[in-house]
């Protein structure tokens, strides 16, 4: 994955920093453009998944739109060159002053995920007697058969609108002069690898938009959300997520009506594989159950394994001796400060420069400086 001519220059820079495979990351966005422009799909990039500006100038570049999560990452989008109306802001908890400034963008639309969401922003938006786009996030209680942590479709999460309350926001909707009802949105999980959860996500979509045909309500797009997962146990052999399938399955399910537009904000699946934590052992430390191997890398630069228990692939770049067994550990004051227990790596000693794959996504972004840690600059393939 990563080759011995760009190892001997990685092994110069100080540790810890990401890695990002520029040209691995241009391939995922051919493909996904290749397969979404087959069936007419727009694109909005989840900026959450990694808010890098190289990152987000190279997902503008393929004329993606972005979906954000908070006013800064809305300002971030506007700062790469993304225009307000390439901007879905979605996000449980948005504040006024957010509103407000996603307002003054004229952004695309609000993903709305409570009634009392919908009479804030028509509230914000007729103080400055200015009609805006709304769509409906529903929580269509469908199981994406993930971890808990990052499951979002059903009764139970915090997201979304219930079905049973959809009377009552039509009912808002009308009180609301300010709003335009233009889009359902729907995102029930990430890291989903059951194609079937999305078979049946389609299928429940169906019903839905069928409950507001019933009363003539046009819904102008439908956002499917994003979810689709990687394979974090084999990267080298699934590099790019399979694309083809996951969009030829939405195709086949919907029930898409003339002329809407179907949106999908990819996030994970596009930046995850091309993203790699390149860490230096410190020590190795025997104990009578196992041998750890303590890096200069730990839960504030990749927080994953710690908060939900993630599997990342890890590579010693500079060993090819006989393989063994080590709990790779970092440096942090935590206990769950671990990457990996019984992880088979070949021969370590101090000094060995470790690779952490699939850190694309989720990475860099949910960085910290818990013990007052720094962290080094990002480094490019297309730059060394």
């Amino acid at each position: 994955m990563i080759s011995p001519e760009l190892i001997i220059k990685l092994k110069t820079i100080d540790t810890p920093f990401y890695f990002y495979d520029i040209g691995l990351l241009n391939e995922t966005l051919t493909c996904i453009k290749k397969y979404a422009e087959q069936f007419d799909f727009t694109i909005h990039y989840a900026v959450k998944a990694n808010s890098n500006n190289k990152i987000l100038h190279h997902i503008k570049s393929f004329g993606f739109g972005v979906d954000c999560v908070s006013g800064n990452e809305i300002k971030a989008a506007i700062e790469n060159g993304f225009m307000g109306k390439e901007i879905l802001f979605a996000g449980v908890g948005k504040n006024d002053q957010e509103i407000n400034f996603a307002l003054e963008q004229q952004i695309q639309c609000f993903n709305c995920e409570s009634i009392q969401e919908i009479e804030v922003i028509n509230e914000l938006a007729a103080k400055r007697k200015q009609t805006t786009e709304i769509a409906i996030r529903i929580n269509p209680n469908v199981d994406a058969k993930t971890h808990k942590y990052i499951t979002t479709g059903l009764n139970e999460n915090k997201f979304g609108i219930n079905f049973s309350d959809l009377p009552e926001v039509v009912n808002k909707l009308k009180k609301c002069p300010y709003l335009t009802l233009t889009g359902l949105h729907f995102h029930i999980g990430s890291q989903i690898i059951d194609f079937n959860v999305f078979k049946g996500l389609c299928l429940r979509v169906n019903e839905i938009q069928q409950w507001f045909m019933d009363r003539n309500i046009l819904i102008q797009h439908l956002n499917l959300g994003g979810g689709l997962g990687i394979n974090y146990l084999e990267p080298e052999k699934d590099s790019i997520a399979d694309f083809e399938q996951y969009f030829n399955l939405f195709n086949r399910f919907l029930d898409r009506q003339p002329g809407q537009q179907i949106h999908f904000e990819l996030g994970r699946a596009i930046v995850a594989q091309c993203g790699h934590l390149i860490s230096k052992v410190l020590y190795l430390k025997k104990s009578l159950q196992t041998e750890f191997v303590i890096l200069d890398a730990g839960m504030t630069e990749l927080l994953r394994p710690a908060l939900y228990q993630s599997f990342h692939k890890m590579e010693n770049l500079t060993s090819s001796k006989t393989v063994k067994n080590y709990d790779v550990v970092g440096p942090v004051c935590e206990t769950s400060d671990c990457f990996g227990k019984a992880v088979p790596l070949n021969e370590t000693q101090r000094g060995d420069f470790m690779a952490i794959h699939s850190a694309g996504a989720y990475g860099e972004v949910m960085q910290s400086n818990y013990n007052l840690r720094l962290h080094h600059k990002p480094i490019y393939s297309d730059e060394l």
